[in-house]
């Protein structure tokens, strides 16, 4: 196992958390990968194109939730290193 098997490989949320045991895969089959706000029916959710376009929502989720800048930055500063978006 690697470093972030752990964690959903688009988004950076520990896959623990995700209250449908990860996203789907086309053929209805559960993704260890993405978790669901990521990834439903073998596609992601969203249209994003570059890494900061996930950094930013996820930063604005957090904040959301009540975590101050320095937490922000650190739950969101591994996502450039995630699958979905490692060059």
């Amino acid at each position: 196992m690697g470093k972030f098997d752990k964690f959903c490989q688009s988004c950076g949320m520990p896959m623990e958390k995700d209250e449908l045991g990860g996203g789907t895969n086309q053929d209805g089959s559960k993704t260890t990968k993405y978790c669901s706000h990521c990834y439903e029916k073998g596609a992601f959710k969203d249209n994003f194109t570059d890494v900061k376009q996930m950094v930013c929502l996820v930063r604005g989720k957090l904040k959301e939730m009540g975590y101050g800048p320095i937490k922000r930055w650190f739950f969101s500063s591994h996502i450039p290193k995630l699958e979905r978006w490692a060059q």
